[in-house]
Formats: C-alpha cells, sequence, structure tokens
C-alpha cells in the first residue's frame, strides 16, 4: 500500500513526489497525460517573482523564497540525473515604446526596489548595448537583474528522472475518484481497482476542482485559465534576456528557440491555438523587435493554468482527514515548484505548515489583505 497517493503529474505533482521519495516515503503518482505535461509543458518556464503580479506580501515572500532555493534545486536534480534544466539568471527587461510609457516604468521601479527587486533604469542607449536585436526607436526601459529562468519541459524530465530510483511509481488512468468516509481519505478508484492510500495530494492544476469524489466541504475553486503561446527560431545568442512589454514576453532558449507568450483567456477548458490570439502574440513580439519578421514560427501551443479565486495556491490540509492540496498557482507554478515540494512534504512527513498558513484551502472565497502593488501592465 502507498504511504501517499499523488494526482497530477506535472511539475508540482512530480516535485511533491520526489520530496517525500527523499525522505523514505512510499509514493504513486497518479494521471491522465504523460508526465510533465499540460501547463508544465507550455509555460515558458520565467522565474520573475517581482515583475509577476502578487497579490499581496504572503504570495511574493513565497514566490522569493522559492526564486532562491531553485538554484540548488535544479543543481541537485541535474547531479541525480544528468538532465540540466537550465536555470539562467538573465533578468528581466521590461522595454518602453515611447516617453510616456517609460514614465510609467520610472514610477513602477520603486515598488520593484521595495519587494527586492535589483533594478535600474535604462535609456535607448543601455537597452541596445544589451540587446541589439530590439527595436531602435524604443524610449528605454526597467531592468530587473535577479530575475531568472529555467527551461521547464527539461525540469519535468529532470524530476521524472529522479523519482525512479527513489521507488516513486507513476501510473496513466482516465479518470480517478477520491474514495473517504465522512471524516478521511480511504484512497483512491480508478479503472484498474482500489488503491488505498492514508494521504492524497491533488496537485492536479487546472483540473483540481473537477476531482471525482471529493465532499463539497473540502472542494477547491479551481479554474482554468488558458494561456497561448508560440516559438520563433533565432541565433542562440541573439537575445539574452527576459524581454516584456506590458503583459507579452519574449524568452530566449538555449536551443534557439525564441519564446513569446501569452495570452489569458477564461474559456474553460478549451487548449486550442487560435488565429487571434497568435496574431496578438506576433504583434507584440515585432513592436519589440522588428527583426523577428524574417525568422520563421517553429511552434505553437496552448495550456491550461490553474487560477485561483484571489491569486494565491491552495496549498495544504482541508477539511478532510489525510486529503491534501497543491493547486490554484496560476501563472507561478514552475516559479514555485520547488517551494511547494518542501513546505508539503513538511506538513505530510513532520506535520509542520509553517508556511501554509496564508495559503491554506479553507479560506473560500476571502479576499487577501495587504496587496502588494507589483506588476507592470
Amino acid at each position: 500500500m502507498p504511504d501517499v497517493i499523488v494526482i497530477g503529474a506535472g511539475l508540482v505533482g512530480l516535485g511533491v513526489a520526489y520530496e517525500l521519495a527523499k525522505r523514505g516515503v512510499s509514493v504513486t503518482v497518479y494521471d491522465r497525460a504523460e508526465p510533465a505535461r499540460a501547463a508544465s509543458w507550455a509555460g515558458a518556464g520565467m522565474l520573475a517573482p517581482f515583475s509577476e503580479e502578487m497579490p499581496d506580501a504572503a504570495m511574493l515572500a513565497l514566490c522569493r523564497e522559492s526564486l532562491a532555493i531553485y538554484p540548488a534545486f535544479v543543481d541537485e536534480l541535474r547531479e541525480r540525473t544528468g538532465v540540466d534544466a537550465r536555470f539562467r539568471r538573465d533578468g528581466t527587461l521590461h522595454v518602453a515604446l515611447d516617453g510616456a510609457r517609460l514614465a510609467e516604468l520610472a514610477a513602477h521601479a520603486q515598488t520593484f526596489r521595495a519587494n527586492g527587486g535589483e533594478v535600474a533604469m535604462l535609456d535607448r542607449g543601455d537597452v541596445l548595448a544589451r540587446e541589439p536585436m530590439l527595436a531602435k526607436h524604443l524610449a528605454g526601459g526597467l531592468f530587473v537583474a535577479n530575475e531568472a529562468q529555467v527551461d521547464n519541459r527539461r525540469l519535468g524530465r529532470a524530476l521524472l528522472a529522479a523519482c525512479e530510483p527513489l521507488g516513486v511509481r507513476v501510473e496513466r488512468v482516465d479518470g480517478v475518484v477520491l474514495e473517504c468516509d465522512a471524516r478521511r481519505v480511504r484512497g483512491l478508484r480508478t479503472a484498474y481497482g482500489f488503491a488505498a492510500a492514508a494521504t492524497v495530494i491533488n496537485a492536479a492544476g487546472a483540473w483540481a476542482g473537477e476531482l471525482d469524489g471529493v465532499p463539497q466541504h473540502a472542494r477547491i475553486p479551481v479554474r482554468p485559465v488558458a494561456g497561448e503561446m508560440l516559438a520563433i527560431a533565432i541565433p542562440p545568442t541573439a537575445l539574452h534576456a527576459l524581454v516584456w512589454l506590458g503583459h507579452r514576453y519574449l524568452v530566449p532558449r538555449d536551443d534557439g528557440r525564441l519564446l513569446v507568450g501569452a495570452t489569458v483567456e477564461d474559456r474553460g477548458f478549451d487548449a486550442r491555438v487560435t488565429a487571434a490570439g497568435l496574431h496578438d502574440l506576433l504583434d507584440a513580439a515585432l513592436a519589440v523587435a522588428p527583426a523577428l519578421a524574417s525568422f520563421a514560427v517553429v511552434e505553437t501551443w496552448a495550456g491550461l493554468r490553474p487560477g485561483s479565486h484571489d491569486g494565491r495556491p491552495y496549498l495544504g490540509a482541508t477539511a478532510l482527514g489525510g486529503y491534501v492540496v497543491a493547486s490554484g498557482h496560476y501563472r507561478n507554478g514552475i516559479l514555485l515548484t520547488p517551494v511547494t515540494a518542501r513546505a508539503i512534504a513538511d506538513l505530510v512527513v513532520d506535520g509542520r505548515d509553517d508556511v501554509l498558513a496564508p495559503f491554506a484551502p479553507a479560506r473560500g472565497g476571502t479576499e487577501p489583505a495587504g496587496a502588494v502593488a507589483n506588476h507592470i501592465a
């Protein structure tokens, strides 16, 4: 009998399984699809706690902590598996197309600094010295030096490879049902029968709120938020930093792909790539770097982010004994993978919930206080 069942083989689910298995826990992971796909595969791998919208100080603190432990997390996985997830701390460059936008960036700089960002304002010459591929008519920019990226697809492969020698079983099944009595979980029912477990962890991403068998008082209101992306083939050294124009961004990869993302669309579980979405992304990319017009689009895709009611993830124990959730990370699931894995393992193994109180699933529809004005719109 497995000590723990994890539902969802994305980065968060695999990260939790890996951390538990390192501590001697027997873990089985169930997913209906290939491991580390869905949002884990579709994301851009940005580790940008200062540039991303954070709803409050607790969320910002959790994201900062996860960024701080990321290099050691990637190094450990590389040593165990030989798979390098390619953590890069090249910073984030927010660009302005005109003077009015540059003034807005300057106004945001103080907040970024207060939140822990290493910030510098750049004029046109500074921007082009850093990134010669960008548009020559840019007015300037704001650079956040201590933000980073990771190759999320490689990270998924590394986590899966690290789990196997630790005895983690990953099972692919269509449809699972939580089984419980009035007080606590008993395990999971699948097409292959019943699997007993004292603890079941729901890390099913955008589908976490749809898990069958969960009593109403223990459900979490996760909703899917679609995002479309594309990739352009460029010379590997043509762009270095993450480049943002409002809500759109360019993410250079070592393999010569430039990721362009991402749309944000409330349209249920619709993960299609649309003409309108690609038009939106290409408009933004060409406004920032007109030279991209002559390069090939080599990939398009879409994913479903797990949204929450207040911008925080749902992390920790629920009102149903033995039922733990780790979902609702929205745009920050990749960033929060290491800290989520550690915190959930601390809870399951040691009963510790030091960092989980602000993210308790039972907070329901309450709104967070003390919002952090952090995002550059």
